[in-house]
């Protein structure tokens, strides 16, 4: 959005007929460009009236002035939801082989599939134990939870933390309600969580780390099925223990799986749980036809993902792909040199044959990243991987084996058509340019300014608060926090080198394509197009200017 603004006030600027700064500096809301102003003073500046009042606020009513303005411009600089993004320069060109993951990567699943994980996952509490009957009368909801959030097991609490270690206040939820900010602070001392109580790599809770990411799909029915039992205990004043619920849960949501609960459910109504979409053939039919060689590693089984690419892709799609593992059991296939491949036959049957090369039309069980190296030679930056999670799919191949890696972020689509809404980007770009009036105006000191701060300060807030809720009323964007990356992004960012909603998106690039990261500046470097927002329509104080209203 910052980025998109700042395009934006360039193009109003020229537009304008607009100077470059000269002896004078005049410029747009810098919070609005997306970074303090850059234009240097090169005269003596006035001082402001004595009447502050009329004076801040007549700068609020021209800043308001400009920023609806700015909307239209920002309106045509929309961003397009089927775009791939890059956090790393990356050449199709040089690719030759192509992995995917099964689960949300080559297929898709409907809103029943998470009902249903949810509603098993509560009868193997109920029924395997022992938890109150009661808690049967909870429904999955869709809208509560979003991905990579943290869960502090001890203390039951559900959580989003930015980039930085530190909680977004107003975030927190123990059961289903959420815990006010002054009770965080005390029981963190302050909102940020040392590296110590994090997550461990793979966003697990071991070894002394009390948090728990959650940062697969499959994850949104577990952290539900917790808050809602912990919202049954706590409203029925029932003494349990946080760390025992959170196991007893996370067993359940694990025996949904590893019992083929769900795995039965889908190949027995396989219309109702997966979204059919010809566009997966699309793009592995292009990627063959132009001599790519393509893998699948998924940890679901045999006869599960066999039934459901014949479904999305047809029953020839084994003729698509050189290499097909199931039950990899990732993350621990990219470590775990131990474990050999083994062969299934037709009927699911295990075979005891010795893997001496993997062929094409096979399918293969377990095994290692070692062996499949060994036996492929399919190494380095040639190969590209995607996957839906961050940490088990992408992590260890960009860490250690130096495969470049695409992430599927099915969030992603419906929180770029939100952003593209004019009425999202009305409250960001005013809330970005109310944010520069308190950053500069602050320097004032008297009693009548700082209780106008105070006002601003306040309806920051509220629009904080009402930008959250434009993504999910509860955690807001997947994305961000109030001000800072999320340490979803963070990681996305890190592990990824390129991410999109599907890869359908693949259709939109040629095979050769190039894809840039965005050269955004540093907060210490100087945008080029900073001089040239001087367009003469609005001036707020500048850093020599301030020197002498202190």
């Amino acid at each position: 959005m910052a980025a998109a603004a700042a395009r934006s006030l360039l193009a109003a600027g020229r537009a304008g007929g607009g100077r470059r700064c000269r002896a004078r500096t005049r410029t747009l809301p810098a919070a609005a460009a997306g970074a303090a102003p850059y234009c240097t003073v090169a005269r003596q500046q006035r001082r402001p009236p004595p009447d502050m009042r009329s004076y801040l606020w007549s700068r609020y009513r021209e800043a308001k002035r400009v920023t609806k303005e700015l909307v239209p411009s920002i309106m045509s600089n929309m961003l397009n939801p089927d775009a791939i993004f890059s956090n790393n320069e990356m050449s199709l060109s040089d690719i030759e082989i192509y992995g995917f993951d099964y689960d949300y990567t080559l297929v898709f699943y409907s809103k029943h599939l998470h009902t249903l994980i949810f509603n098993a996952a509560r009868d193997l509490l109920i029924n395997e134990h022992r938890y109150p009957a009661e808690i049967r009368k909870y429904d999955y909801d869709p809208n509560f939870a979003i991905r990579g959030l943290h869960y502090d097991v001890h203390r039951a609490l559900l959580m989003k933390i930015d980039a930085f270690h530190y909680i977004q206040l107003g975030t927190v939820y123990r059961g289903l309600s959420v815990v006010p900010d002054e009770e965080v602070i005390a029981m963190y001392d302050g909102s940020h969580v040392p590296l110590e109580q994090m997550s461990d790599f793979y966003g697990k809770s071991s070894q002394g780390n009390t948090m728990k990411q959650f940062m697969d799909i499959f994850s949104l029915p577990e952290m539900t099925l917790l808050s809602c039992v912990n919202e049954y205990f706590l409203k029925n004043n029932i003494d349990y223990e946080p760390v025992h619920l959170y196991k007893d849960v996370k067993d359940s949501i694990r025996d949904v799986h590893i019992k083929g609960i769900m795995y039965r459910a889908i190949e027995a109504d396989i219309e109702k749980y997966i979204c059919y979409a010809e566009q997966t053939r699309a793009v592995l039919a292009k990627l063959a036809d132009h001599g790519k060689k393509m893998f699948l590693i998924t940890n679901s089984p045999s006869s599960f993902v066999d039934k459901g690419m014949k479904f999305i892709v047809g029953k020839d799609w084994r003729d698509l792909f050189d290499v097909v593992i199931v039950q990899a059991d990732k993350p621990n296939f990219f470590n775990d040199k131990r474990r050999p491949f083994r062969k299934v036959n037709e009927r699911g049957v295990l075979l005891w044959d010795k893997i001496h090369k993997l062929q094409k039309g096979q399918i293969y069980k377990q095994g290692n990243l070692y062996e499949f190296l060994k036996l492929t030679g399919w190494r380095g930056s040639k190969v590209l991987y995607f996957g839906d999670h961050i940490y088990s799919d992408l992590a260890d191949l960009t860490l250690k084996h130096g495969w470049r890696t695409g992430a599927i972020i099915p969030e992603l689509r419906s929180e770029i058509k939100i952003m593209n809404t004019e009425k999202y980007i009305q409250t960001m770009t005013w809330l970005q340019t109310l944010t520069g009036l308190l950053e500069h105006m602050q320097v004032h000191r008297d009693p009548d300014s700082q209780m106008i701060l105070e006002e601003w300060k306040k309806e920051r807030k509220e629009m904080r608060e009402m930008n959250r809720n434009f993504f999910n009323a509860q955690f807001g964007s997947l994305f961000r926090t109030d001000e800072n990356p999320t340490y979803f992004l963070r990681r996305l960012s890190r592990f990824a080198d390129i991410y999109m909603a599907s890869l359908s998106c693949l259709l939109n690039y040629e095979p050769d394509y190039t894809f840039y990261p965005r050269r955004t500046p540093l907060q210490h470097e100087l945008p080029g197009w900073s001089d040239q927002l001087c367009t003469g329509t609005f001036r707020i104080p500048f850093l020599q200017e301030t020197v002498q209203i202190k």
